[in-house]
């Protein structure tokens, strides 16, 4: 039998853990459970951006992500501009923090590009890891993996309007295994 490739088997999970939460327990299920050897707490809304938050400051040795789209404006008071603080708080106590984001076509002034240029400017001013896929194929990942732990997954972009005001709806994963599954999958991205 041939084995499933790791991101179709971390697609696969968060489909059955979005199929389940949506079931009899209800969409508001915001407890964590258990499956196998970690923890899942699903994140609705506006729950993601302060769950983040925590991940990020708790950090001890690694944060690794892997986004479509990072917009930052340069208000400290903005969302994504708290992260980007947070993730240079985190570099600077000693954290590997690596960034990869979607590199679209620059010559037709795609937003997503434009705004992802404009951060990964500010987080390399800071010493952050930046790097962009290939141009040729659409990087549409939002995971933040953590720790080799923990992870972050779902709809959640990091623009003010996703973390703030969207329905979204992502998942918290405890789970070393699955964890050490995506970061292979997130270092696929950029060879």
């Amino acid at each position: 039998m041939k084995e499933i490739p790791a991101h179709i088997r971390i697609i696969g999970v968060v489909a059955i853990l979005l199929l389940w939460a949506c079931g009899p327990a209800g969409p508001g299920l915001l407890q964590a459970s258990t499956s196998g050897d970690g923890r899942l707490m699903l994140l609705e809304d506006g729950n993601y951006f302060p769950a983040l938050m925590r991940a990020v400051d708790g950090a001890k040795s690694e944060i690794v992500m892997s986004f479509f789209l990072f917009k930052t404006n340069g208000y400290r008071t903005s969302y994504t501009d708290r992260l980007l603080a947070g993730l240079v708080r985190a570099a600077k106590r000693g954290v590997r923090v690596r960034i990869i984001l979607e590199r679209g076509d620059d010559t037709k002034g795609s937003l997503v590009d434009t705004s992802n240029r404009e951060t990964a400017a500010r987080l390399r001013q800071e010493g952050i890891d930046v790097a962009f896929d290939s141009p040729r194929v659409t990087t549409h990942t939002k995971v933040a993996v953590i720790d080799e732990r923990y992870i972050l997954l779902g709809s959640h972009n990091l623009t003010n309007s996703a973390l703030k005001y969207n329905h979204e709806l992502s998942v918290f994963i405890d789970s070393p295994s699955l964890a050490g599954e995506t970061l292979r999958y997130i270092k696929s991205l950029h060879k």
